[in-house]
């Protein structure tokens, strides 16, 4: 089910199959987020939980007991239930099943709450424990927005530019997409990353964790409208394109948890950044898109 929004002259449409913010457009009708193309990624703007990123052999393990659990959860993939709406706004709700029980043994409940606001929106994680246990999780954003955004430019002409100058160093992955102790100096002082499908055909994916900026953004080199990212309430940030695609779209993604670190346990409360809630705990984490 697709439920339409609208803040002055900016619409969006958000998805209940995933609990997804699928399309937000600004007044001129640029359209900001990835469309999702089956050649390329047909993902768009995924929720990612209760795990991120990819997990050691698919398992992860909750008090010695294995579980099988896709790449980054399976929220993504479950049709969420409407709980509110508006015209600006709408949260939708996914609960625990057998069919996520099977894979991940918590009772919760997940809200996504998507909000225009007058110069974009933003995602909010809401997270309870309904449960008599403690509550075991990891969550993050995954917004492919559309990069080149205009017709004439290229994914080259286009800058992350930080809130703060950075020395900072990227965690390098495997093949099989877990983490490992490389590390690369992708901001040497500086604060911003020149886009490049090279080191995205290389990397895979820029990796941070510990940034001083609270924002990034995705800017033109010759100006004109961009987008910016509040991801200052997550601990990690990640950017992403498909390697090898000359791919049109850049994911900023704000992460709570990471994948599979080798030499892991492979135990859920072992993960870097795990959230743990008690008993009729909830947690709750934003990040926000403005165009700038």
């Amino acid at each position: 089910m697709k439920i339409e929004l609208r803040r002055g002259g900016c619409t969006a449409v958000a998805d209940t199959m995933g609990g997804e913010l699928v399309s937000f457009r600004d007044e001129q009708g640029t359209e900001y987020i990835w469309g999702g193309d089956p050649e390329i990624w047909a993902g768009r703007n995924p929720n990612l939980f209760p795990v991120v990123g990819n997990l050691m052999d698919g398992r992860v393990a909750v008090e010695g007991k294995t579980y099988e659990m896709a790449r980054h959860g399976f929220a993504r993939r479950i049709e969420f239930a409407v709980a509110e709406q508006g015209e600006d706004y709408a949260v939708m709700e996914l609960r625990d099943s057998p069919q996520t029980l099977a894979q991940y043994p918590f009772p919760f409940v997940l809200r996504m709450r998507h909000q225009l606001v007058d110069n974009g929106f933003y995602s909010q994680f809401e997270v309870k424990n309904p449960g008599q246990g403690e509550l075991l999780f990891c969550v993050g954003g995954h917004t492919g927005i559309n990069c080149p955004l205009r017709a004439g430019e290229r994914f080259e002409d286009y800058r992350l530019v930080f809130d703060q100058e950075e020395d900072a160093w990227s965690i390098m992955s495997s093949a099989q997409g877990y983490m490992t102790d490389e590390r690369e100096h992708i901001l040497d002082h500086t604060d911003t990353i020149v886009l490049d499908h090279a080191v995205f055909d290389r990397l895979d994916t820029i990796t941070f964790e510990g940034l001083r900026s609270k924002g990034v953004t995705l800017r033109h080199k010759g100006g004109g409208r961009g987008v910016r990212m509040n991801f200052g309430e997550f601990p990690m940030v990640a950017f992403w394109t498909m390697p090898n695609a000359n791919a049109p779209y850049i994911c900023l993604e704000p992460w709570h948890g990471c994948a599979a670190v080798e030499g892991e346990s492979g135990e859920l409360a072992d993960k870097p950044y795990v959230i743990r809630l008690a008993p009729g705990e909830e947690k709750i984490l934003r990040y926000s898109v403005e165009i700038c």
